[in-house]
C-alpha cells in the first residue's frame, strides 16, 4: 500500500457504501414485492419463499470465502468482480419470465453480494488507519447498512406500485454501472502482505457448504418443522461440515481462516453480538411487515413509508454513535444500542388487532432506529479492532457471516413462534386478525429476549478499547 493517507479515501468510501447499500437493500426490498412476483410468474405458495431463500443461502454461504479471496487476490479486484456479478444477476432477475430463472438469478445475485459486502468493509479498513477517521468511515458505512433493510421495504413499495416488481432488480443495474466506472481511479488496490496465492480449496468448500446448508435448513425449518427428518439431517450435515472445517484449519499450512484471529477478544465478542443483532434486525422487519400488511391492511407502498421512521432515525444518530465510539470506546455504545433495541421490541409486544401506526408502532420504530445506530456501528468497529491488513477481508467476512446467519436464525425462530401460536389461537376460537396479532406479539417477546442476550454478550465478551489515534482536524464530518 502507498504510504500516507489516501487523498481519495472519502470518495472511495462513498463508492463502497453505495455498493454495500445495494446488497443490504436486496435482502428486504423483495419482501413487499412477493405477492406481485407470485402472481406474475405463477409461483406456488411454497415455491415463493425461494425468491428470498436462494439469495440468503449464497449470500450467507459465500461471505467467508469472499472476504478471504479479497485478502489474497486483491480487495479492489474482488469488489469489482462482485459488483459485475451482482449487477448482471439483477438484470436477469428483472427479465425473468419463469420461476426457475428468477430463483437461479437470485442465487447468483447472492453470490455477488457475498463478494461485495466483505470487500467494502476490508477496503475501508485498509484505506483508513485505526482510530477516529476509521470510526467516522465505519459510522457512515454502518448508517448505510443499518438503514438499508428499512429503506428496502420503502423503495420496494414505491417501485412495485409505480413501475412493477421487475424494477426492484433493474434499479441495481445503472447504480452498479456507475460504481464500476468510478472505482478504478478512486479505490486503491490492496491485498494481504506475505500471503501466497495458494488457496485452501478444501477449507473453502467445507465452510461454504456448511454455511449454505445451515442457512437452507434454518430457512426451511418453519415450513417443514424443526423435528422433521429432513431438517435434522440438513442441520447435522451442516454441523459436520463446519466442525470438519475448524479441524482442517488447524492442520493446513495456509488456512482460509487462521483460528488465531479469535484470540482477539473484542473481535470474537463483536461477532457473537453481531449474530444476535442480525437475528433481531431481520426478525423485527419481517414481523412488522407481516403485521402492518396482514392485520392493519396497509398496501406495500404504505408499509414501506412506515419504515421511514426507523431508516431516518438510524441515519440521524449514526454520527453521534461513531463519535461516542471514538471518545468512550465501542463497548458502552454497543451495550446501550442492544438495550434500546430490546426496549423497542418489547414495545411491539403490545400491538393489537385494531391498532394504529401512531399508537402501536411509531414509538417502537423511532426507538429501534436509535438503537440500531448505537448497535450496528460499534459492532462493526469492534469486529475490526486490532486486525491488521493481512486479515482485513477475513474479519470483514466473519462479521458479515455472523449477521447473515443470525438473520436467518432470527427469521426462522420468529416464523416458527408466530405460526404455531397463531394456529393455536385460531383453533381456540380467536378471529384471524386477533390470532395473527397474538402470534406476532409472542414472536416479538422471543426476539426481545435474543436482543437482550446481545446486550449481555456485549457487556461480558467485548473488551473496551478507546482509540489512541487523534482525529485529524481536516476530516469531513458525518452528515
Amino acid at each position: 500500500m502507498t504510504a500516507g493517507p489516501d487523498p481519495r479515501r472519502w470518495q472511495a468510501l462513498a463508492l463502497v457504501c453505495v455498493a454495500f447499500f445495494m446488497t443490504v437493500l436486496d435482502v428486504s426490498i423483495v419482501n413487499v414485492a412477493l405477492p406481485s412476483i407470485g402472481e406474475s410468474l405463477h409461483f406456488s405458495e411454497t415455491g415463493l419463499q425461494w425468491v428470498i431463500t436462494a439469495y440468503a443461502i449464497t449470500f450467507g454461504g459465500f461471505l467467508l470465502l469472499g472476504g478471504r479471496a479479497g485478502d489474497i487476490l486483491g480487495r479492489k479486484r474482488m469488489f469489482l468482480v462482485g459488483v459485475v456479478i451482482f449487477s448482471a444477476a439483477s438484470l436477469v432477475c428483472g427479465l425473468a419470465s419463469t420461476t426457475g430463472v428468477l430463483v437461479a438469478a437470485r442465487a447468483v445475485q447472492g453470490f455477488g453480494a457475498a463478494i461485495v459486502s466483505p470487500a467494502t468493509l476490508s477496503i475501508i479498513t485498509t484505506t483508513f488507519p485505526e482510530g477516529a477517521e476509521r470510526n467516522k468511515a465505519l459510522g457512515i458505512w454502518g448508517a448505510m447498512g443499518g438503514s438499508g433493510a428499512a429503506a428496502g421495504v420503502l423503495f420496494g413499495g414505491i417501485l412495485v406500485k409505480y413501475l412493477g416488481w421487475e424494477w426492484i432488480f433493474f434499479v441495481n443495474v445503472p447504480v452498479g454501472a456507475l460504481v464500476l466506472a468510478l472505482t478504478p481511479p478512486v479505490v486503491r488496490e490492496s491485498r494481504a502482505p506475505d500471503v501466497g496465492r495458494n488457496f485452501d480449496v478444501i477449507g473453502a468448500s467445507s465452510v461454504t457448504g456448511g454455511l449454505a446448508l445451515l442457512v437452507y435448513a434454518i430457512s426451511k425449518a418453519p415450513i417443514d418443522g424443526w423435528s422433521d427428518s429432513t431438517t435434522i439431517i440438513l442441520l447435522v450435515a451442516a454441523a459436520a461440515l463446519i466442525v470438519f472445517f475448524v479441524l482442517w484449519e488447524t492442520r493446513v499450512p495456509n488456512p482460509l481462516m487462521p483460528l488465531s484471529i479469535f484470540r482477539i477478544r473484542t473481535l470474537a465478542g463483536a461477532n457473537v453480538v453481531g449474530l444476535l443483532l442480525g437475528a433481531s434486525i431481520f426478525a423485527d422487519f419481517y414481523l412488522l411487515t407481516l403485521y402492518v400488511q396482514n392485520v392493519l391492511g396497509y398496501s406495500p407502498l404504505k408499509t414501506g413509508i412506515t419504515f421511514l421512521a426507523t431508516a431516518g432515525t438510524t441515519v440521524l444518530w449514526a454520527g453521534l454513535s461513531q463519535w461516542l465510539c471514538t471518545k468512550v470506546g465501542p463497548k458502552p455504545v454497543m451495550v446501550a444500542g442492544m438495550a434500546i433495541n430490546t426496549v423497542a421490541l418489547v414495545w411491539y409486544t403490545q400491538i393489537s388487532a385494531d391498532g394504529t401506526y401512531a399508537h402501536d408502532l411509531l414509538g417502537g420504530y423511532l426507538l429501534f432506529g436509535f438503537g440500531l445506530a448505537f448497535a450496528f456501528i460499534p459492532v462493526s468497529i469492534a469486529a475490526l479492532a486490532g486486525v491488521g491488513p493481512r486479515e482485513a477481508g477475513l474479519a470483514s467476512g466473519l462479521l458479515n457471516t455472523a449477521q447473515q446467519v443470525g438473520g436467518a436464525i432470527g427469521v426462522a425462530i420468529a416464523t416458527s413462534v408466530w405460526v404455531s401460536h397463531s394456529t393455536h389461537l385460531l383453533r381456540t376460537g380467536s378471529s384471524e386478525p386477533a390470532a395473527l396479532t397474538g402470534g406476532y406479539a409472542l414472536a416479538f417477546w422471543v426476539i426481545a429476549g435474543i436482543s437482550a442476550a446481545g446486550a449481555v454478550a456485549a457487556l461480558v465478551l467485548v473488551k473496551n478499547e478507546i482509540p489512541s489515534v487523534e482525529e485529524p482536524q481536516s476530516s469531513p464530518g458525518l452528515a
